[in-house]
């Protein structure tokens, strides 16, 4: 991993790299699943690093399943609302991008089967979380269930999530959940693929007119394509929350990774 990010960086150089705007900077943070403490972390680090680089017009991109899986799905939610909202204050722009699992979330409080798919890919922490007791949990029927989440999630959170885009593009980037559909213009991708789809993406060589950064698919390291980059690295799992940092023809990769419950930062450039 350690000769590819070398190739990977290296290759900024090149004429031909992808770029965002002169006098622009981006921070995207792949998929958080309720870590609530790397999701802190991270924050952290970006401010510091986006004052060591000094002045630029920032921007902010979660690449959304801000929940689910890990422990503290509200946690995150409240942070990276008031960090919008901090930024939307200094004039600076932060863009949170709907995941498959927030879009599993809103479908839970409306329909039962999807309640289901929901609670099997993760939502228990997610239900747990937001106060409901784990015996009433583990006893409810599904409509039970259903009516206590409409009961605990504030609408707030609702609203907040349904705010959410579907894709955002700066520069030669285009920042999406999951993927695209190879082959489909950007601009007529559907709001179903943008949050759910592998294949054929992931395997896709074309050019797609555009480098696509995304999460939705965890690896043990960045993957670091042609035409793509992903930033999963599985943070509920691994311990490792990761951002792309993008200025200019410029890209690093800004890391919070737990070891021996400790949180420490990696820049890697």
């Amino acid at each position: 991993m350690l000769g590819a990010l070398r190739k990977w960086f290296a290759g900024n150089a090149s004429p031909n790299a992808p770029r965002v705007p002169d006098g622009e900077r981006v921070f995207a943070i792949g998929d958080i699943h309720g870590r609530l403490d790397l999701f802190e972390a991270l924050e952290a680090a970006i401010e510091a690093e986006d004052r060591r680089r000094g002045p630029a017009r920032t921007t902010i991109i979660l690449l959304g399943d801000l929940i689910d899986r890990g422990p503290d799905s509200p946690g995150v939610l409240a942070l990276a609302q008031r960090w919008q909202q901090r930024q939307q204050a200094c004039g600076r722009e932060m863009h949170i991008l709907m995941g498959n699992h927030e879009e599993m979330l809103l479908g839970a409080l409306d329909k039962i089967e999807t309640l289901r798919h929901f609670v099997q890919y993760g939502g228990r922490e997610t239900i747990l979380s937001f106060g409901i007791d784990e015996k009433v949990y583990a006893s409810a029927s599904w409509e039970e269930l259903q009516a206590a989440m409409r009961k605990s999630i504030a609408r707030e959170w609702v609203d907040f999530i349904l705010s959410f885009k579907a894709s955002h593009r700066v520069g030669d980037y285009t920042f999406v959940h999951a993927g695209i559909r190879p082959g489909v213009a950007l601009d007529a991708q559907s709001p179903g693929d943008l949050r759910w789809i592998r294949e054929p993406f992931l395997s896709s060589e074309q050019d797609h007119g555009s480098m696509i950064v995304h999460g939705h698919t965890i690896t043990e390291s960045p993957q670091l394509r042609r035409n793509r980059i992903g930033i999963d690295t599985g943070a509920y799992l691994t311990g490792r929350l990761t951002a792309l940092v993008l200025e200019g023809a410029d890209k690093a990769l800004l890391s919070t990774v737990v070891n021996d419950n400790t949180i420490s930062v990696c820049l890697e450039r």
